[in-house]
């Protein structure tokens, strides 16, 4: 299997390894050298090509979902918003990345107790895409 990552700028392909062995977030174990087969992360991040988009999230609202600022986000349109997932929506026309509540009542639920949830009404609520994948950059 031939998997590549497409460098947009610079129109080229990079395949990358995916080893078989797992690692350890806890005690070590011994590596091994044993490359399992290449990833290609176009296919691991993006479902819909054509329905798909990147943002970067900014601010503190989502830090206990793991998102935090300068995060790239990846965003899909084709998905279906469902009760718990993590939107892109717009309140009074700026976006928002929010956990989406269908009930008991319909908000935006900020992953950070320091905010407040959005309260909305149905026909209020713009949703451009469900977060699939935050990209978290550590240097």
């Amino acid at each position: 299997m031939k998997a590549e990552f497409i460098n947009p700028q610079a129109g080229t392909r990079l395949p990358l390894p995916l080893f078989a062995e797992s690692c350890q977030a806890g005690f070590p174990s011994p590596a091994t050298d044993y490359v399992e087969k290449t990833l290609d992360l176009n296919e691991l991040c993006i479902r819909h090509p054509s329905a798909t988009y990147f943002v970067r999230a900014e601010g503190e609202s989502m830090i206990e979902s793991g998102i935090l600022s300068g995060d790239l986000l990846v965003v899909d349109k084709a998905e279906t918003p469902a009760h718990g997932d993590i939107v892109v929506a717009a309140v009074n026309g700026e976006f928002t990345v929010k956990k989406l509540c269908t009930y008991p009542v319909l908000c935006l639920q900020p992953m950070n107790p320091a905010y407040q949830p959005i309260f909305m009404e149905p026909d209020d609520l713009e949703i451009f895409g469900v977060v699939i994948h935050a990209l978290h950059t550590f240097r």
